[in-house]
């Protein structure tokens, strides 16, 4: 499938957003949302946490997936493998945040730190609390666990003949020129 283009992305009305952990997948959907007048879902809040970080049970996730995927428009700020074949064959483009490990691990690391510091909720109305910032499921640990997958997954999508096409930005700034195209609106 031929890379997808800012024009794709302006006519899609079903976008799933990928990346690594600490890329920024959330907010660019909230962005993406606005600029396209899209729903947003943001799975870990929706879909996979529950109050006192409970995983939601895999069933019931994709369940919830199915039927926020079967609306006629939406952008998902991720899609866990628990139920990615129930949002990836609905999607219409695939925007990949496929930054440095570098650039993600040191947002992931600041926004873990605010979190922790100002006891935002988060997932559920979830605070993140330093026994499990330093615990061996810390989002910090996952984020080295999960980045080399999290990146073929996207770069395997990318290079499918028949798959969705892939908007695949290698740097912040990569997506601040799509969001600056797409408030442009020819």
């Amino acid at each position: 499938m031929p890379a997808a283009t800012t024009e794709d992305l302006r006519s899609a009305r079903r976008i799933l957003l990928h990346g690594v952990t600490g890329s920024g997948k959330s907010a660019a959907a909230h962005r993406l949302g606005e600029l396209l007048d899209l729903p947003v879902h943001l799975v870990d809040d929706e879909i996979g946490w529950l109050p006192g970080w409970v995983n939601r049970d895999p069933a019931e996730q994709r369940s919830l997936a199915a039927e926020l995927a079967a609306a006629p428009s939406w952008v998902f700020d991720s899609s866990y493998q628990t139920f990615r074949d129930q949002v990836l064959p609905r999607a219409q483009v695939v925007v990949g945040l496929d930054y440095s490990r570098r650039l993600s691990f040191g947002r992931l690391l600041r926004r873990t730190a605010r979190r922790w510091l100002t006891r935002e909720p988060v997932c559920n109305g979830n605070v993140e609390n330093l026994g499990q910032i330093l615990s061996r499921d810390s989002i910090l640990i996952w984020h080295f666990k999960s980045f080399g997958r999290k990146r073929a997954q996207l770069r395997a999508w990318e290079a499918a003949p028949d798959g969705v096409p892939v908007l695949r930005l290698r740097h912040p700034a990569d997506l601040e020129r799509v969001l600056a195209r797409l408030h442009a609106r020819p």
